[in-house]
């Protein structure tokens, strides 16, 4: 019996015959079939480069047409050539570039001189005004809703879901008498509107 107990337990340690047996060693190395070994007293090789960098490439000499148009622009009087610009832009409907307004802004030291500790006193007159809805009275909301459908060109309902997310702004960027006009028109129908 116990024979065949340490038999069956032979035949649980036996190795099975899909396992390989290692018989080279456990690191291998390949190398690249076009590889080449540098020779190590060889110089390094210097390129040549543009005297000009230019990423789009080389560019087509200018027309005859351009050279004689540049030419005329040349022999233009310095008031004539100023003028050339705004006409251009003016006739290509370019949009007119606005000077950029540094009142507000602390420049600090990119500023120059004083630019950072100077604070303009005067302030510029308010153009544009925003008109908000800040409360109405329960019963009037309808009226209320009619009036925000009138000025703002909304649907029903997403007037009358601007109008119950009070106090909420109502229009933005209008004139004075725009605003004041809607602050009447709101008034009237039962709401408190303010300008700011």
């Amino acid at each position: 019996m116990q024979i065949m107990k340490l038999f069956g337990l032979v035949k649980v340690i036996r190795v099975h015959p899909f396992v390989r047996e290692v018989t080279g060693p456990l690191q291998s190395r390949t190398f690249q079939h076009d590889f080449v070994p540098t020779d190590p007293n060889a110089k390094p090789k210097r390129f040549k480069y543009p005297q000009f960098y230019d990423p789009y490439g080389p560019r087509p000499p200018p027309s005859d047409k351009i050279v004689q148009l540049a030419e005329r622009i040349a022999s233009l009087l310095p008031e004539e050539r100023r003028q050339i610009g705004p006409t251009l832009s003016e006739r290509l409907r370019h949009p007119k570039l606005q000077p950029i307004d540094t009142e507000g802004m602390d420049l600090g030291s990119q500023g120059g001189g004083d630019a950072g500790a100077r604070k303009v006193e005067e302030k510029k007159e308010k153009t544009a005004f925003d008109v908000k809805l800040e409360k109405f009275d329960a019963a009037a909301k309808i009226k209320v809703i009619k009036e925000v459908r009138a000025f703002t060109n909304l649907g029903l309902k997403e007037a009358k879901d601007l109008v119950e997310k009070v106090p909420v702004l109502l229009k933005q960027g209008i004139t004075k008498e725009e605003a004041n006009d809607i602050i009447e028109k709101i008034k009237s129908a039962g709401g408190v509107a303010v300008m700011e």
